[in-house]
């Protein structure tokens, strides 16, 4: 049986001037599970989490989330994919409405009123 992977890493670094942040990451997270980073402070999680989705260039390596190159193919990458992080992102004086059609402009989606609308009636 073959296993299709979701994030498949290899040899994956990134620097800051001379701070080696990510050292050669190698993962492997099969299509349909559950993975979760853990480590100590330094130790490369966040860096390897933005690297994963797009928000920052390996520098050495290679990966590919849901088959698609995380370089080569970003924007594919990043429709793909949701990410949050462990204390909310947005505006409380904003609302729902409001602090999705502010992302979606921020991100430069084209209509970002209507996929607001859109994603409120999809989701409630």
């Amino acid at each position: 049986m073959t296993t299709t992977y979701a994030v498949l890493s290899e040899g994956l670094e990134k620097r800051f001037g001379a701070v080696r942040a990510l050292r050669g990451l190698d993962l492997a997270v099969a299509e349909g599970t559950v993975c979760g980073l853990l480590g100590p402070n330094g130790a490369g999680k966040t860096t390897a989490v933005r690297l994963l989705t797009t928000l920052l260039r390996p520098d050495a390596g290679s990966a590919r989330v849901a088959g698609h190159d995380l370089v080569r193919e970003a924007a594919a990458v990043r429709r793909l994919i949701g990410v949050t992080g462990q204390y909310a992102s947005v505006d409380g004086d904003l609302t729902g409405r409001q602090n999705l059609r502010l992302f979606a402009r921020l991100h430069r989606v084209r209509g970002a009123a209507a996929r607001a609308d859109e994603l409120l009636d999809r989701f409630g």
